[in-house]
């Protein structure tokens, strides 16, 4: 099953990288671009046809894909496309001015990607990642409101016996601790609670508010036991307790004081609204975009979880590698098929998610640094027609290709440190 599991998940990362280079094909043909090759993958050619001026393949390595778009950068202030420098730097900026009118064919001049309007250069960068995007708001609203996820509920779990702080960190009650307010009140584990001082419980997140927001207040709890509604009594006290992270979930650390009931919510699988699934989704965005500005410090500890004896933190960052060895263990998780599925689905769309967000840096090569160029592009001309000056002309992205090699070489080594992490100290389930 570990080995159907990492084949699912490679599937699934083709269909990513796919769909991601069919915005880039689909905008740039839109636009008139002529876009001579469209590949999934790097390395020697597995397979490959022809239709109309693009040529469609399949690569040996799935680490990634690309488009190949005639006229990516304009030629050189001589209108040259070719020349030749003693300059490293300088010479690499030939290159790839070179590079991007390999192939040009009579009639391309009208076909090029640098002669469209800055507008349109960015759609055609931009659609790459927004397909990622589109695919991964599509998995996870589909996984959320259909499988559902795995959440806590208004079910409880474990009654607490005596009051404690929670910055106590103790479970066993000491002599002279009062009984906690859910103990007095008859609270009892399998207990459903539907009501809370008359008002419907929606679910965990709404019922922990309204606790929290309640202290010394005598309430009436309407539990559902045994298929029967019971009302209960409840005097809730303040006491200090975690800090919450407004999902039901705990901060570490961090304590507050606030109404305090005293039992363990139940975990199971809930299906989720459509205003929930995009709460859920909007929070994701935002922790992804947190997780990618908290890269750089996360590489000290990943380094000596690589090559030191320190563990491979769980929120350490994660390649290829080691996403498809997660996916092969969701296949041998003692979980039901259908939950299986759905944790594949969800690795398959946080993946596309992660794509979207890295290339969307400003940074070329990444899609960002394009679209970050044809913006500098558009601003220079505005304020050119404001002030009366010559049109500056096209912003020559290719002046920068000595930067792109700089952080291309960065993402290298940052890709080949998480590559041995993925295999020396891998990041496991439970």
């Amino acid at each position: 099953m570990m080995i159907l599991g990492i084949v699912v998940f490679v599937v699934g990362l083709l269909v990513s990288i796919a769909w991601h280079e069919l915005g880039h094909l689909s905008t740039a043909k839109l636009f008139g671009i002529r876009v001579p090759q469209y590949m999934v993958g790097f390395g020697p050619t597995i397979w490959s046809r022809k239709k109309g001026d693009t040529e469609y393949g399949i690569k040996a390595v799935p680490l990634g894909g690309y488009i190949r778009m005639i006229g990516m950068f304009p030629p050189g202030p001589d209108g040259r496309i070719e020349a030749r420098s003693t300059s490293p730097w300088r010479g690499m900026i030939e290159d790839a001015r070179a590079q991007s009118f390999e192939e040009l064919q009579p009639g391309d001049d009208e076909r090029l990607f640098y002669t469209r309007k800055p507008w349109k250069r960015v759609i055609v960068m931009f659609a790459g990642p927004f397909m990622n995007l589109v695919l991964a708001v599509a998995i996870f609203l589909g996984v959320m409101m259909t499988f559902g996820v795995q959440t806590q509920t208004t079910t409880v779990s474990k009654v607490s016996d005596c009051v404690t702080q929670a910055s106590e960190n103790r479970t066993k009650c000491a002599k002279g601790d009062p009984a906690a307010p859910a103990q007095a009140a008859g609270l009892k584990p399998g207990d459903k609670i539907v009501a809370f001082d008359g008002a419907r419980v929606k679910d965990w997140s709404g019922l922990q508010d309204e606790i929290r927001a309640n202290p010394g207040k005598d309430v009436t709890i309407t539990v559902e036991r045994d298929g029967k509604p019971v009302d209960l009594h409840a005097h809730l006290i303040k006491n200090q307790v975690s800090k919450t992270d407004g999902n039901g979930g705990y901060v570490e650390g961090k304590y507050v004081y606030a109404g305090f009931l005293g039992f363990t919510p139940a975990t199971g699988i809930v299906q989720q609204s459509f205003d929930q699934s995009v709460q859920r989704m909007g929070d994701m965005m935002a922790n992804g975009v947190e997780s990618l500005v908290a890269l750089p410090g996360k590489i000290p500890a990943l380094w000596n979880a690589t090559f030191g004896d320190a563990p491979r933190e769980a929120d350490s960052p994660m390649g290829v590698v080691g996403a498809a060895r997660v996916g092969g263990e969701v296949f041998t998780l003692d979980i039901p098929p259908s939950q299986q599925i759905a944790m594949m689905l969800l690795l398959v769309a946080g993946f596309n998610l992660s794509l979207f967000l890295f290339n969307m840096l400003p940074l070329l090569p990444l899609d960002g640094g394009h679209i970050a160029g044809a913006l500098w592009e558009s601003l220079r001309r505005a304020f050119a027609k404001v002030l009366r000056r010559p049109d500056p002309g096209p912003f020559d992205v290719a002046k920068l290709m000595p930067v792109a090699y700089v952080v291309a070489s960065v993402f290298i080594c940052f890709t080949l440190l998480v590559l041995i992490a993925d295999v020396v100290n891998p990041v496991k389930i439970s």
